[in-house]
């Protein structure tokens, strides 16, 4: 098996790396059709690839979506909206596919207050001292 790692890039311009294992026969033929001039690198073939089978089923990641309330995209929080949350007496539920962001402002002690759980089909980003508060919380 040989290992391709390329990055995904999402609306927000944000990108994470994701490494796949492929047969040296898809990876020949990969390498193959990048050599003939239909994709300009591995990683253009693999994202066309991917996005053509997102689109495939993108109504049933919508259904999906609605069904179980999850936030599509972005979603952001920094310490005025965790100080809002925790003025109003409510613990938060952070679902998401796609992005969450807890920002760098926000203390642990804050997070841990205001957060009840965190359910991220994508990348959560925080830092270090926040997940560590949220470890038994995130999903």
């Amino acid at each position: 098996m040989a290992g391709v790692t390329l990055e995904t890039r999402s609306r927000t311009g944000e990108t994470e790396k994701l490494t796949i294992n492929l047969g040296v026969v898809d990876l020949g033929q990969i390498d193959l059709l990048v050599q003939e001039g239909f994709y300009s690198n591995r990683t253009d073939l693999i994202r066309t690839a991917i996005r053509h089978q997102l689109s495939l089923h993108g109504e049933e990641v919508k259904r999906t979506v609605a069904r179980r309330t999850l936030v599509l995209g972005l979603q952001q929080f920094g310490r005025a909206d965790l100080e809002r949350a925790l003025a109003a007496g409510h613990m938060l539920q952070i679902q998401v596919v796609g992005l969450a962001r807890i920002a760098n402002d926000v203390s642990p002690e804050l997070a841990r207050a205001t957060i009840q759980s965190v359910e991220v089909l994508g990348a959560f980003h925080a830092g270090e001292a926040v997940r560590n508060a949220l470890a038994d919380r995130i999903l």
